[in-house]
């Protein structure tokens, strides 16, 4: 799974919530180390923030969307941008699901087996 986030205290709590539910995490410090860690490592699932220095989470979600080895790997952003019109262009950029910090690490566990169960093959 694939974790990329600027915030350092952020990206050690989501990794350390994946990891402690049994998930092998990649942890990228932005979008662009994500990519880069993506195509050397691979995923089947990528927590992205929106906001980010270099590659933001929705050019990280194209650049995903864009690739046929990548194009159907689940998304889930992960960010401070509560407003609806934000989500909503998340959405329409290729996100497959969208939660707020701060949330409950059950929330997010939750939200990640449920993206499991809909897009990745049994």
């Amino acid at each position: 799974m694939l974790v990329a986030d600027d915030d350092a205290m952020f990206r050690e709590m989501i990794t350390a919530v994946l990891e402690g539910a049994g998930y092998k995490v990649l942890a990228a410090l932005d979008g662009q180390e994500g990519w880069d860690l993506l195509r050397k490592q691979g995923a089947d699932l990528a927590v992205l923030d929106l906001n980010m220095p270099r590659k933001n989470g929705l050019e990280l979600t194209r650049l995903i969307r864009a690739s046929d080895k990548y194009k159907d790997l689940p998304v889930l952003m992960l960010t401070i941008r509560a407003l609806v019109e934000e989500q909503i262009s998340g959405y329409e950029r290729g996100a497959d699901d969208y939660l707020t910090k701060p949330f409950d690490p059950k929330m997010l566990i939750a939200r990640v087996r449920v993206l499991e169960r809909r897009i990745l093959p049994k």
